[in-house]
């Protein structure tokens, strides 16, 4: 249900798995993500590429969709769509996902993350649990994991309640809170803005690059919502104020039976 390049995926036997109908729709929402909405909302300047956790599905919970369940095969099809990304960057930082895909202690993700060139932390590890980067006077936190809910009215609470706990844990330790927070893991794009002394402070959850899965279909609230596939970038304006944008794309539903 993840990225698939249209030449398809080689795996370990040498056979090679082609992408699905819509496995095509989103490697042309990849291409364009990548071509035009990227150069456009960065206007063409340089950028950092940050990857904010599960690079590969992993093999769990007795799961059949996968490409392969080679995990090898996994770490291959994810160097090979991203090298390409990668290599326009700047810079890329590698951050850790869930065990259940990327293996405890995100032992696989590092793998991949060593092998594109991550940037290591102070201890040397290529992929990490937190990042702090500096965009002009203003800190940006990115980690994996935020709250989920099965009901859409309260979508909000969770990454609201993120974002306060950032000030709380902040102002405990007289240190300087973040401007904007991303987090991913929900694969449902949502953005929460507080007014501050600074402007806003910013909760953002970004969209995935996969597809709905068979886990997908049985749990309230995202059994009834279309995938939302996408990335986001995150910007200063002129004034040096600190802005996100999203690129978030969503699967129709079929069309209905006559």
């Amino acid at each position: 249900m993840g990225l698939c390049p249209p030449c398809g995926a080689k795996v370990d036997d040498g056979g090679v798995y082609l992408p699905s109908r819509l496995q095509r729709v989103t490697w042309e929402w990849w291409l364009e993500f990548w071509n035009k909405w990227v150069p456009a909302a960065t206007n063409r300047e340089p950028f950092y590429l940050v990857h904010n956790g599960d690079v590969i599905e992993g093999v769990h919970h007795g799961a059949t969709t996968q490409i392969s369940h080679n995990i090898k095969d996994q770490r291959n099809l994810a160097v090979k769509v991203l090298t390409p990304k990668v290599q326009r960057a700047v810079k890329y930082y590698s951050v850790r996902g869930t065990p259940a895909h990327v293996g405890e202690s995100s032992t696989e993700e590092e793998q991949v993350a060593e092998e594109l060139g991550a940037v290591p932390d102070k201890d040397g590890k290529h992929s990490r649990y937190e990042l702090w980067l500096k965009l002009g006077p203003h800190l940006i936190h990115f980690l994996h994991h935020v709250g989920t809910t099965s009901s859409s009215a309260h979508e909000s609470s969770a990454v609201n309640a993120e974002l306060a706990a950032e000030f709380v844990e902040a102002s405990r330790w007289s240190e300087k809170a973040p401007s904007v927070i991303v987090r991913s893991h929900r694969h449902r794009a949502i953005e929460i803005r507080l007014p501050t002394e600074d402007g806003f402070a910013t909760a953002t959850v970004s969209p995935a690059w996969q597809l709905k899965t068979p886990f997908s279909w049985k749990v309230a609230g995202a059994r009834l919502a279309p995938p939302q596939i996408g990335g986001l970038v995150i910007r200063l304006d002129d004034s040096g104020g600190i802005y996100t944008k999203v690129f978030c794309k969503h699967i129709e539903r079929d069309e209905p039976e006559k």
